[in-house]
């Protein structure tokens, strides 16, 4: 068996003729595998979804209950035959009930990653490779210049500016699911133990992630605020209320933003960021590579982000590989942008 004939790139998104199912399809179909739920790769309005229980329930959050007409959910590492195929779900570290999905048919095994990063997480459980013979892989930061570094010496960067500027409001633009979470959880590890504000777009998820046993310590809404107490908070809004009337009730806020492309000052000056937080929930230019040499795929398919320089590396290390063009955009930013809208 070919691997297009197990899974093969369609306009609707990766499709199983086999098993009857689309993965992380960019738009409505009678049977989807979800790999998380960020919305430009879980939507609504598909007949049946499997996908982790977290990943339900967080599609629930942001679309209500109808977002598909049957659920089921996949626990991590249990096979599901559908078809004449095999699909397990196994953690992709991006978010919270994020997932790589195996499909296994005719002695051969294709992993799809979804989005994922391979350093830990408090938020969501940890990444680990897979062996295949194909492996399809996101490449949001396939650069070289995208190196993360530490995590925490970012976090150290924030409180660090707290004390310089004790009067002032430090607000971090975080996208509302996932990666507003693990900013608040890597400052409670850091030792942070003041409340948190949060903007009103995050506080759904961020209840359910403190659900889940994510320890989150006490996040107060900002809107609820007077000003005065807001003088030398931290506060997690998403990233397009930075610029919005919101922060105005901020006293002189120190705008922060955390996102793997901080690392480029460009992106920095052209959001006007006064803080860059180099914070990702994406593999970087040497987690990607790692991975793909981990899993010992000897084909590679390449989704969004930068595909040319990784498909060249691929090829430069004895490996097939190809773009494919699914439709998947930066982090979550059209959901985001209309539940910001929203609150």
């Amino acid at each position: 068996m070919v691997a297009q004939e197990l899974l093969n790139p369609t306009p609707a998104g990766l499709f199983c003729a086999a098993g009857g199912f689309h993965i992380d399809p960019p738009r409505p179909v009678e049977r989807a595998l979800i790999t998380h739920a960020h919305s430009d790769h879980a939507r609504p309005g598909h007949g049946a979804v499997l996908a982790t229980a977290e990943t339900l329930d967080l599609m629930r959050l942001r679309y209500g209950d109808g977002f598909a007409q049957k659920t089921q959910a996949a626990a991590y590492g249990k096979t599901i035959r559908i078809g004449s195929v095999g699909v397990t779900f196994h953690p992709a570290g991006h978010v919270l009930g994020s997932a790589q999905i195996a499909v296994e048919g005719s002695g051969q095994r294709i992993v799809a990653s979804g989005d994922y990063k391979d350093v830990a997480d408090p938020t969501c459980a940890p990444f680990a490779p897979l062996h295949c013979e194909v492996f399809v892989s996101e490449a949001t930061f396939g650069l070289p210049v995208f190196r993360h570094g530490n995590p925490m010496a970012e976090v150290a960067k924030l409180l660090h500016s707290t004390t310089l500027f004790p009067e002032r409001a430090h607000i971090v633009g975080a996208y509302a699911l996932g990666k507003a979470q693990r900013v608040i959880a890597l400052l409670r590890q850091a030792g942070y133990d003041r409340p948190i504000y949060i903007h009103g777009a995050i506080e759904a998820f961020s209840r359910y992630y403190a659900s889940r046993g994510v320890e989150l310590g006490e996040i107060r809404l900002a809107r609820d605020a007077a000003k005065t107490e807001l003088a030398g908070a931290i506060a997690i809004a998403p990233p397009s209320a930075l610029k919005g009337v919101w922060t105005r009730r901020f006293p002189d806020p120190v705008t922060a933003f955390a996102s793997g492309f901080m690392r480029v000052r460009a992106r920095a000056r052209q959001r006007q960021i006064e803080l860059p937080l180099v914070i990702s929930d994406h593999a970087d230019w040497t987690g990607l590579t790692a991975t793909i040499a981990a899993t010992g795929a000897a084909e590679v398919w390449v989704t969004h982000g930068e595909a040319d320089a990784l498909v060249h590396w691929c090829k430069a290390n004895g490996r097939d590989a190809r773009p494919l063009h699914l439709g998947y955009g930066e982090e979550d930013e059209q959901g985001e942008a209309a539940e910001t809208a929203q609150a």
